[in-house]
């Protein structure tokens, strides 16, 4: 598993991110790609200025981010025979968080939505905390990409 450095401009002084920043984390065939993709986007979030965060807004905003890349990952561990790779780009006003997989289901939320049942609440979770979501794919290319997009914290 590879991670590519941050690109982009470096924080300023108070710690906000300037510019369009993207990392990327190789996750095929690595073991506990979950909690490994919460921690290189925790990192993130700490190298952008989005943590720590001063108000309960920001810590909002960070979770909301973690709990999508959880999502997001688990779901093409579940569904698409693990994910490939983890992508992250942050500009001042949205986080996009883009998971690629060799799977070829479409991601869904369940219809219609059983709060009391197990299971089946991840692309619900996505689309409610999301600004937009959606699936990417490359012609005469297995696989996907699904992607989410996150308001940057006030």
């Amino acid at each position: 598993m590879a991670s590519a450095p941050p690109s982009g401009s470096a924080a300023d002084a108070t710690g906000a991110a300037r510019g369009r920043q993207v990392r990327r984390l190789g996750l095929q065939g690595a073991s506990g790609v979950v909690p490994l993709a919460r921690d290189f986007t925790r990192q993130a979030l700490y190298d952008w200025g989005w943590l720590p965060a001063a108000t309960a807004d920001q810590r909002a905003a960070a979770e909301d981010v973690l709990l999508v890349v959880s999502e997001l990952v688990t779901n093409a561990c579940l569904h698409a025979e693990g994910p490939d790779e983890l992508a992250l780009a942050c500009d001042n006003k949205v986080i996009r968080l883009e998971v690629t997989d060799r799977g070829t289901g479409q991601p869904a939320p369940r219809t219609p939505h059983r709060a009391g049942r197990p299971g089946g609440h991840g692309m619900f979770i996505v689309q409610r905390l999301c600004l937009d979501w959606g699936v990417l794919r490359v012609p005469d290319r297995p696989g996907k990409t699904v992607w989410a997009e996150l308001g940057a914290p006030a």
